[in-house]
């Protein structure tokens, strides 16, 4: 096994202990009798040094004619050198191409964002994207650690479904042997069944919705990280969002607080968040956004600006809670004067909405009615119907999307860049 960057720079050999290191080049220079190697791993990058005298006429050659991400196993000597990037440095000792990479396609430092998107494969690889995934990687271990501290199952909903959660006009269908069928907009409906016999479940699944958008905020494809909890109550359900949220936040912020601050994100206000969250009604958003200057009454939905003017107001996540039913799914509760018991989670600085949650029906009449009214049959939806028939508890349940938690997190402009092949409206290449 090849030594790790990160354990070369943290002191892990000592000065003059001679380790390999696998790698790609970032930059390569050279003054003749001496070639100067930037090279990185999944860990970090290091200087390697090539000299004259220390290793023989080719592999000089070689290291002098390195080109970006040239793939190389480096054999050297460690060296204490404060001028070095990390301030430890390898003096080569032997040094192997593995992987020539001639004419890289991605050079310097502008690049129009389509080319880049045509060249994602390659554009991975950059630094930034690569601590956007680490910190997403420390997102799904951090939902995760949290569910199984709070008695959550994890459990696997189908992908592949037969009737829609979220709305009929933004379901991308599909041809199933000789029936129709659809990519999941959300496992909601599944992890509902699922609690009659764990009581507490989650997944963590892609998604897929067919909207039309082309927002900074939007994608056709995402994770979804969804919970379904019985016994519980809409409000009980909001201080689990706030424990969960703040875990999720705390936890990849100390993991990962390097990477988060390269990508132009604020670690440490991600490390001290802590509930209690502000919280408002519908009613109340309504009349602070009137005050600010929108054209808006009761009845309109929100969308990305008046969320945008919303978090204005607020310096940590906010609850929006009791909607119109009209702009609501047909699942969320009843509550009466035309209002249903759910709740948004927004987050501030105009990063929008990052979860959705609500009490859900459990009337059968009521819940039948609701899917009518929305444009549905009642008899495509025969099967969680029979969730009310038989033993039916109050539940809540809520759906995060992970690339708008993330992109929170690292202070992104685009979502896109919170994941590695973005889905668009425009887009599903490469």
């Amino acid at each position: 096994m090849y030594a790790k960057i990160k354990d070369v720079l943290s002191g892990k050999f000592a000065d003059g202990e001679e380790v390999e290191v696998g790698g790609w080049v970032v930059k390569n220079r050279s003054s003749g009798k001496i070639v100067f190697t930037l090279i990185r791993d999944a860990t970090g990058e290091i200087q390697v040094t090539t000299r004259k005298g220390n290793v023989c006429e080719d592999a000089l050659k070689v290291a002098d004619a390195l080109s970006l991400e040239c793939s190389v196993i480096i054999k050297g000597k460690v060296r204490t050198d404060q001028r070095a990037p990390g301030g430890r440095e390898l003096t080569v000792t032997d040094l192997k191409l593995i992987g020539a990479s001639k004419d890289y396609p991605i050079f310097g430092e502008e690049h129009n964002p389509e080319v880049l998107l045509d060249l994602r494969h390659l554009h991975i690889r950059s630094k930034e994207l690569v601590s956007v995934m680490k910190v997403k990687d420390a997102v799904f271990s951090s939902c995760r650690e949290w569910f199984r501290a709070n008695g959550f199952y994890e459990v696997t909903p189908p992908i592949i479904i037969s009737s829609a959660c979220e709305g009929g006009s933004t379901l991308f269908e599909l041809k199933y042997f000789e029936d129709r069928a659809y990519l999941s907009q959300s496992a909601q409906l599944y992890l509902e069944s699922l609690i009659f016999g764990l009581e507490k479940v989650y997944s963590i699944t892609p998604s897929f919705r067919a909207e039309k958008s082309r927002t900074t905020r939007h994608l056709a494809e995402y994770w979804h990280v969804e919970g379904e909890m019985a016994w519980t109550g809409l409000y009980e359900m909001i201080d689990m969002l706030e424990s969960l949220v703040c875990h999720v936040c705390n936890k990849t912020a100390e993991e990962r607080y390097d990477d988060i601050k390269l990508v132009g994100g604020d670690p440490e206000y991600f490390k001290n968040l802590k509930p209690p969250f502000p919280r408002i009604t519908y009613d109340e958003a309504v009349k602070m956004l009137q005050a600010d200057g929108f054209n808006i009454k009761w009845g309109d939905d929100f969308g990305t600006h008046e969320e945008r003017q919303l978090s204005t107001h607020y310096d940590k996540p906010f609850f929006v809670t009791e909607y119109p039913a009209e702009v609501k799914a047909f699942y969320m509760k009843d509550a009466g004067n035309g209002k249903v018991l759910n709740v948004d989670m927004i987050a501030p600085k105009g990063f929008g909405e990052i979860i959705g949650a609500s009490e859900r029906e459990t009337g059968l009449k009521a819940l039948e009615e609701r899917i009518k009214k929305q444009g549905e049959d009642p008899a495509k939806y025969a099967w969680y119907l029979d969730l009310r028939r038989y033993g039916s508890v109050q539940h809540s349940g809520f759906g995060m999307g992970t690339e708008r938690l993330v992109r929170w997190l690292c202070g992104l402009e685009h979502i896109r860049d919170t994941i590695p092949y973005p889905r668009t409206i425009s887009r599903s290449y490469p």
